[in-house]
């Protein structure tokens, strides 16, 4: 019965929040970040210990409590325009993307090399996805199975009618790392969320001073298949959405490939560190990242 709620809530979301006015959607879900951030609950606690790694010692309580208000508020946002999107006009998405560093990722693309676009979890990358998708370039990334099953058939079809490629990280019909290796070979895109490790073979880096695990698989298709490997960080700008792709982190000459992969994961982790101190409200990371957490 809780996976059918579930998915009866969302569905009564996708259904009833995009046909809301919009200063009417975002007043209800700023209502709710208010009211989850003043519970307290686990995902908020996390939230903090998270930003106090982000921001250092030296930023007060009272003001780090502040920048976890600010960060719900950011990912409620992030959830109400995702279910809004279906419903926003294609001028709309094209117009309020604020982007820098395209126009490399679109040379490699024209070019005839494979691009992977790896993201923490910042800002809207569904509208990102969305505004890549409109302008011509389609992709494909992968999204973790979620319960019940017929939820994550809604968002499998709300991505692909998007025009994105989902694959399944588990349980689907092929090996996930040999398609996007496949489609990387035909010089087309993939985007990889990638600041938080799913799986026990993820790298160790050091992230805001300290020890983390991230995924391995971005790097390792960059040196399976040539293809660029590019950090992708997120933000919002007031009503708009701001992107920036990053320089190419390129494939070290020397050393196995395992060191090779680890360290291009550490450049990674550092291109991540960076937007996340730029815009740390936006970083929508509510479960643990640090191995401290983890044990």
């Amino acid at each position: 019965m809780r996976d059918e709620a579930a998915d009866a809530a969302y569905a009564l979301g996708w259904a009833a929040v995009r046909r809301l006015p919009e200063p009417v959607a975002r007043e209800i879900f700023m209502l709710i970040a208010d009211r989850t951030w003043r519970q307290r609950g686990r995902g908020v606690r996390q939230l903090e210990k998270n930003l106090r790694r982000v921001v250092g010692p030296d930023v007060s309580e009272e003001e780090l409590r502040g920048l976890s208000r600010r960060g719900m508020r950011s990912y409620m946002r992030y959830w109400m325009e995702a279910f809004r999107l279906p419903a926003t006009s294609r001028e709309r998405i094209l117009s309020g993307m604020r982007i820098t560093g395209i126009e490399d990722l679109r040379k490699d693309l024209d070019a005839g090399r494979g691009v992977v676009a790896a993201l923490p979890h910042m800002g809207n990358y569904d509208h990102a996805g969305a505004w890549i998708s409109l302008s011509g370039v389609p992709f494909t990334t992968v999204m973790e199975r979620l319960r019940p099953e017929s939820l994550y058939d809604r968002f499998i079809a709300y991505r692909a009618s998007l025009g994105m490629e989902v694959l399944p990280a588990t349980g689907g019909d092929g090996d996930v790392f040999r398609t996007l290796a496949a489609r990387l070979r035909e010089a087309r895109l993939v985007c990889l969320v990638a600041d938080r490790d799913l799986t026990a073979s993820g790298v160790e880096v050091e992230f805001f001073g300290r020890a983390a695990k991230m995924p391995a698989g971005p790097a390792a298709l960059a040196i399976e298949t040539g293809a660029a490997l590019r950090p992708v960080t997120l933000w919002y700008e007031g009503d708009d959405w701001g992107v920036r792709v990053h320089e190419e982190i390129p494939v070290p000459d020397a050393g196995e490939r395992q060191e090779k992969v680890r360290a291009m994961t550490q450049s990674l982790a550092d291109a991540f560190a960076g937007g996340i101190a730029a815009h740390p409200e936006d970083w929508h990371m509510l479960q643990r990242v640090w191995l401290e957490d983890l044990r």
